[in-house]
């Protein structure tokens, strides 16, 4: 059995719990090892604000990084079908011969780094060839002002925004922007067993 996905409870934990919910995503409940949910808490939180108060600037891309890393190493020791990619840079965008677009054709999520007032942790579960869909754990109830930008209530297992292609491959500082290309980060997460060929994946997931 599959959860819904999470919302964040602080200011802080967008990092830990957009890990959570890629798990909850891929894998069913009783699927999911101990150890994955034990090492997201223990890697995720690691930031100091400017006042030196720990954990209150989220969750650092190295966390992420080592995170990615770790979860690789524990998929090959426990022999459990996960495999994780993390991207910087140039390689981060949505669009032809996007990475970040091959990872959700063959059923995989992508834990995006994004503008939302601050730099921001969302699941990115579908694009078509208009829209990216994800799952925001921050909670909203008033809809957006900007075109194009939706909420999605009905859908609790798989997103809770549509966001346009321009507005999140945007350099700049708007909502659900990746920000400067020298700044960018993703992280791909599969599941190998429901992970699709590459020739099953010709047409736009959604």
């Amino acid at each position: 059995m599959k959860n819904p996905l999470n919302y964040q409870i602080t200011e802080y934990d967008c990092g830990p719990t957009t890990l959570l919910n890629a798990m909850s995503f891929l894998f069913t409940r009783d699927q999911i090892p101990p150890d994955i949910i034990k090492h997201i808490m223990l890697f995720c939180l690691d930031s100091y604000n400017a006042k030196g108060e720990f954990g209150k600037n989220g969750t650092s891309r190295m966390a992420m990084m080592f995170f990615s890393n770790w979860i690789n190493q524990f998929g090959k020791m426990k022999k459990f079908p996960v495999q994780s990619d993390y991207l910087t840079g140039d390689e981060v965008f949505i669009g032809e011969n996007s990475k970040v677009m091959y990872g959700l054709q063959q059923g995989g999520v992508v834990v995006a780094r994004v503008m939302y007032g601050c730099w921001h942790y969302v699941l990115l579960t579908g694009a078509d060839g208009q829209n990216v869909y994800l799952f925001d754990p921050y909670f909203r109830k008033k809809p957006f002002k900007q075109k194009g930008l939706e909420l999605i209530t009905d859908m609790p297992y798989h997103r809770n925004r549509c966001v346009p292609w321009e507005m999140f491959n945007d350099t700049g500082k708007g909502t659900y922007a990746l920000g400067p290309k020298e700044t960018r980060e993703a992280v791909i997460i599969f599941n190998s067993v429901t992970q699709k060929k590459p020739a099953d994946t010709i047409e736009y997931f959604i």
